[in-house]
């Protein structure tokens, strides 16, 4: 855990208002770098099309087949994402560092082979119209996307935050170079643009894991013997991939709410731009969330479990606890004061934004809605890292189950009542799975002795 929070508290120590502010900017900057980059990469392609670099449509189709790529590559590498993520952070305290990249190679092997199975029989099957290079673009990128966010999740569970953020800001550059170099070829030349960009992205961050984390072993799959598979985390990570997208999902095949676009390809214009903006909002949470949970309660609970360890009085231990369960709690409402303070900037603000990119201000109710779901987001993402810190399995699938549920469940009803309730289906399911995640964490901390000590 030394990484990033030594760099975040040796920027505190400092004692100044410069020192904790360039702290809380390293912090977001790392921690929600990446999606912003994303974002912005895409943003810019679409900015392009003003000025007649690209044509509408191929930008169009473009951001239609990225969106999908993004969502479906996030969903099918989830079975593998937290599971292998889990893997390696017991082989780390094991100090088996050896062990990592042979499994490594293994994890990601597998999650080539049957992403690529998967893209190229999916895409043949329902992109004949649209030609082989689409297909094999498509598949490709799939393939990539799926490979990038193992290598990502990874990396973070490593704490190697600045270099994701560098290599992501590396990869959707040429991204964005590449699209405007091949932009004579329509849409093939922007996925193809596109897939170069990844890809560079991807080999950069396999290089930074194969430098800090050598081997002399190419390939094992040791991660996949009895006892070293958390069937719970498998789920936890799909039900959560499930969650973020279900609504998105909904609204896309809602008849009355959206249109094809290319093949079976589909968006909704009146759910997409609000929810894709309001994104950007979790930067300050997500600020917070990664320098809280780094420096306050990694240190505290780090010191928790080394009094267990080290065989200190219990007087010592319960003392640990109660400094690890106020700093979580303090991560917890620190979280909650600046979500809500950009909730009400964002509320003054949305209009002009909205204006600014050329978008109808009858998108500003929406807008409105989705921030206050990507704030409370934030909130879920803080407790359910806890409860992984606390090894709370069954909780963390239980309440991402209910989370995917609950926004199915609720945006359906908000598509049968009408227009005004749209996206309130995504933030009462988040409210609602907030409020038990709350509950649940403090019962688990009333009684952490328990299950430190009694729990098999």
């Amino acid at each position: 855990m030394a990484g990033i929070g030594f760099e975040l508290r040796k920027l505190m120590r400092t004692g100044t208002y410069t020192g904790i502010m360039r702290a809380y900017v390293y912090a977001g900057v790392i921690s929600a770098g990446p999606w912003v980059i994303s974002i912005f990469g895409i943003l810019c392609l679409d900015f392009l099309k003003y000025f007649d670099v690209f044509g509408a449509e191929a930008i169009q189709y473009f951001q239609v087949s990225i969106t999908y790529l993004i969502a479906i590559s996030l969903i099918f590498s989830s079975f593998l994402q937290h599971s292998f993520t889990r893997y390696v952070a017991d082989r780390l305290f094991e100090k088996k560092l050896d062990f990592i990249v042979p499994n490594f190679n293994g994890a990601l092997l597998l999650l080539t082979v049957f992403s690529g199975i998967l893209g190229i029989v999916v895409t043949s099957w329902l992109f004949a119209a649209q030609g082989v290079y689409y297909q094999l673009l498509m598949s490709g990128t799939f393939v990539v996307l799926c490979d990038i966010w193992l290598v990502t999740l990874l990396l973070s569970g490593l704490k190697n935050y600045r270099a994701i953020f560098v290599i992501f800001a590396l990869g959707y550059g040429i991204s964005i170079l590449a699209c405007y170099l091949l932009r004579f070829y329509g849409l093939n030349g922007l996925l193809l643009g596109f897939f170069i960009g990844q890809f560079v992205l991807l080999v950069c961050m396999l290089f930074i894991l194969y430098y800090y984390y050598p081997s002399d072993r190419i390939i094992e799959f040791d991660f996949l013997q009895g006892g070293q598979i958390f069937i719970a985390l498998v789920f936890t990570s799909l039900f959560y991939n499930l969650g973020i997208w279900a609504d998105k999902f909904i609204f896309w095949y809602s008849p009355l709410n959206s249109h094809a676009i290319l093949g079976p390809l589909r968006i909704s214009m009146i759910y997409d731009l609000p929810i894709f903006l309001a994104y950007l909002a979790i930067i300050p949470g997500m600020a917070v969330f990664l320098f809280r949970i780094e420096t306050n309660f990694a240190e505290h609970y780090q010191r928790y479990y080394d009094a267990i360890r080290n065989g200190e009085t219990l007087f010592n231990i319960i003392g640990a606890r109660y400094q690890m369960i106020d700093a979580a709690r303090q991560g917890v409402f620190d979280i909650f004061r600046i979500q809500g303070v950009t909730v009400v900037l964002a509320f003054f603000l949305g209009p002009t934004l909205l204006s600014w990119l050329n978008i109808s201000k009858y998108y500003v109710y929406l807008f409105n809605i989705d921030v206050v779901g990507t704030g409370l987001l934030v909130v879920f993402l803080v407790i359910l890292n806890i409860f992984f810190y606390l090894d709370r399995r069954r909780n963390t699938l239980l309440l991402t189950l209910l989370f995917f549920v609950l926004n199915v469940v609720l945006t359906l009803l908000t598509l049968h009542l009408g227009v005004f309730y749209f996206g309130y289906g995504f933030v009462m399911a988040l409210l609602i799975v907030n409020v038990i995640a709350i509950i649940l964490l403090d019962r688990d901390f009333n009684r952490l002795e328990y299950i430190t000590f009694m729990r098999k």
